[in-house]
């Protein structure tokens, strides 16, 4: 599965550096830069998730609230390789997503689905408009781990607190924009592949904006 994974990212990072690849010499304007960013992130949790929670007990969802969105932030260091390719690392916290469920027979099920501090490596194509405007896309992998928390009332949980490192993949846009040659404001969205703490993934939506300093 992972190799699936990062040969899936290899082939997204080859067509996202297309036109990088035709300018393969690094240009004057190359550079590395430091960014941090802060915004809200959305999750979706599965079905399936609450159904791992109750294995065992024999009970069954009978009714659901989640909470699915959090403030989440992620700090990044990248190197604009040229005007239309740069590599990216970084680290990420999406927050914790909780729910709610009465279960059939009577009973409650409280949880919350924690992502922990993950690291990425991502590739960008980026696209100049002008001097201070650019548009991006990136495609990459991350590790990050998912520890769950789980209370209930009327049922015996098996695994109260499973947890699960994860490797998936994560690809997203965005668009830029430099105040100065060394200060700039970059809005991404990103979708990240996670664990749930059992076996299963969910997709993780990051919208977030960063301010940039290049060197």
């Amino acid at each position: 599965m992972t190799i699936r994974i990062f040969a899936a990212a290899a082939m997204a990072a080859s067509v996202l550096s297309s036109a990088g690849v035709q300018a393969a010499e690094p240009t004057a304007g190359a550079t590395w830069y430091l960014g941090a960013g802060a915004g809200q992130s959305r999750a979706k949790i599965a079905d399936g998730t609450l159904t791992s929670a109750l294995s065992g007990t024999g009970a069954t969802i009978a009714t659901i609230s989640r909470d699915e969105t959090e403030t989440s932030y992620k700090f990044f260091m990248g190197y604009q390789y040229n005007p239309y390719l740069a590599f990216e690392g970084g680290v990420f916290n999406l927050g914790s997503y909780t729910f709610g469920a009465t279960t059939a027979p009577a009973g409650t099920l409280n949880g919350a689905l924690k992502n922990t501090v993950g690291t990425n490596l991502d590739v960008l194509g980026t696209l100049p408009l002008g001097e201070r405007f650019s548009l991006l896309a990136r495609a990459g992998v991350q590790s990050s781990k998912t520890r769950d928390l789980f209370s209930a009332t009327g049922l015996a949980l098996a695994a109260p607190t499973p947890g699960k490192n994860v490797i998936g993949y994560k690809y997203g846009v965005g668009a830029g924009f430099d105040f100065t040659k060394n200060v700039g404001v970059r809005a991404d969205w990103e979708r990240y592949r996670v664990g749930d703490g059992f076996s299963g993934k969910m997709n993780v939506d990051l919208y977030t904006l960063n301010l940039l300093y290049k060197f």
